[in-house]
This record gives C-alpha cells, structure tokens and sequence, in this order.
C-alpha cells in the first residue's frame, strides 16, 4: 500500500486486520509444530492470542521497534475503548490492540519477514519447546 494511503488508515482497521494476521501467524507456527486435531489447534491458539499474552509478548519486543513501527504501536493502543473482556486488564487489552495494530500496518507494509521476526520474539518461540507439544497431540 502506498505510504500517504497507508497512513490515512484508522487503527481500529488496523487492529482489525493485525488481528487477523497475527491468528494466521499463530495458526501456521501450530500446524508447522505438527498439531493436527482441530480442538488441539483452538486450545493451543488460544494461548497466543487472549489479550494478557498478547501484551506480555508486546513487552518483549517493545525495545526493538523501529521509531514508526512504535509509533504504530501507540497509536493503536491509545485507541478510545469502551469495553474489555473480563479476561484481560484495560492496560492488557490496550497493549494488545496496539499490537495488533502493529502487524496490521506490518502487513500493509508488505514487510511478512518483519512479522515473522517479531511474532518468535514476542512468543519467546523455541523449537524444543514445539517437539514436547507436537509429540502430545498425536
């Protein structure tokens, strides 16, 4: 997408779609683990993207963002919300839209080796880690 274009997008529509690329990056990382029951699937993706695993994870890449990838970051966070699930903290759910946010503009970005680099260091994702799991679901 063009930059001017690209910065005209309401965080809320980037939300929405970073929401989408992140459920499509934890999906691909379980089905490369070798998961392959559909309710082993749900159970496992659920851990990555419930809003208090979502803002821990955004701590660890915090340091690491480019000056506009924060900014991104920021601006989806800040979004005004006038709910948040009865899971999550406001500050838990605010982090975790800007989050969301961040991929969303990663993806209009085109920049899929970025996310990809982002997603393992918010997730902390091991390999060691994916063969104790991958080896349970059969």
């Amino acid at each position: 997408m063009e930059r001017n274009k690209l910065k005209s997008v309401s965080c809320q529509a980037l939300a929405y779609l970073g929401d989408c690329v992140l459920e499509m990056c934890v999906r691909e990382y379980l089905v490369e683990l070798g998961y392959s029951r559909s309710a082993k699937l749900n159970s496992a993706a659920l851990d990555f993207v419930r809003a208090p695993k979502q803002a821990e994870a955004m701590k660890n890449i915090l340091p690491i963002l480019t000056e506009d990838e924060e900014s991104v970051f920021k601006r989806g966070r800040n979004i005004g919300h006038t709910s948040t699930p009865k899971s999550a903290t406001f500050a838990e759910y605010r982090a975790a839209t800007g989050m969301e946010a961040l991929f969303g503009y990663l993806h209009l970005e085109g920049k899929s080796g970025r996310i990809k680099e982002l997603f393992a260091l918010a997730y902390k994702i091991n390999i060691s880690e994916g063969e104790e799991n991958e080896q349970s679901d059969n």
